[in-house]
């Protein structure tokens, strides 16, 4: 079995599989991986509580975006299981697509494992839009390239700096304004409404500016916890997939495998 780990700046997201199937996921803040020791403890806990035997897990990729949770991370597959785990954009990982930017080290390794995903499940360029700390639009290219995108603040850390700026603003919840309606009748209404269709805008806004400056997108796809609920309120959004990052770790700890063991 791989455990495939995807170290987001919130929240790093577990996932067991064999082969193509996913057979569960666990989720950790990400800071509390930033401690080798309890991050072992609490995975070990997860899987015994999964009924499943650590021996059993024979392979590990990692995408990490916060620098600090790598080497605990690493340990960790290390001590639970004996396994070097790869690493999405270290030296001798070959993810299987050219990054067609000026500065390819800069793109954030969740980004190219999505771009990987997205390629192979259509022909032709796509866009690939993800919820998560920030809210990010990437690119791919028809031959899978990896050509750019956009990155704009995520949805709850614009909500945060919102009630951290203003005294008399509640913290609410992302959810649809009732009724559909874009007047709210109260300070927190108001603020769902701004929120929630000021995203819908984003999103049309952006998707619509990216197919025009790259003709040809076949696909959008949309992942992370909040693509469902906006993906009903937008047609710019063809299919969400919230397990896409982990699908592009599979094929990229497959891609390799195949290369040690021809």
């Amino acid at each position: 079995m791989l455990l495939a780990i995807d170290a987001g700046n919130t929240n790093i997201v577990f996932a067991l599989m064999e082969g193509a199937d996913i057979r569960q996921q666990w989720r950790l803040e990400t800071d509390a991986a930033h401690a080798g020791d309890s991050c072992q403890s609490w995975l070990s806990e997860a899987l015994e509580g999964a009924g499943v035997d650590a021996a059993a897990i024979d392979g590990a990729i990692i995408a990490c975006v916060v620098p600090k949770a790598l080497q605990p991370l690493k340990d960790t597959c290390a001590a639970l299981f004996g396994v070097s785990p790869l690493v999405v954009g270290e030296d001798g990982v070959d993810i299987g697509i050219e990054v067609r930017i000026s500065s390819p080290g800069d793109v954030g390794a969740d980004r190219l494992v999505n771009a990987v995903a997205a390629h192979h499940e259509v022909e032709g360029k796509c866009i690939v839009l993800d919820f998560g700390t920030a809210t990010t639009f990437d690119v791919v290219g028809a031959d899978g390239a990896y050509l750019g995108g956009v990155i704009c603040p995520g949805i709850n850390l614009s909500l945060k700096a919102l009630y951290e700026a203003a005294a008399k603003l509640p913290l609410i919840e992302i959810r649809e304004p009732e009724n559909g309606r874009v007047t709210g009748g109260s300070t927190e209404e108001a603020m769902q409404s701004g929120i929630f269709w000021g995203y819908v805008g984003l999103i049309e806004g952006i998707v619509a500016r990216l197919r025009a400056e790259h003709g040809g997108i076949t696909r959008v796809f949309a992942t992370g916890g909040l693509a469902g609920i906006f993906a009903e309120h937008t047609e710019a959004i063809d299919c969400v997939d919230r397990d896409l990052t982990v699908k592009g770790l599979r094929l990229i700890h497959d891609r390799n495998s195949n290369q040690d063991n021809p």
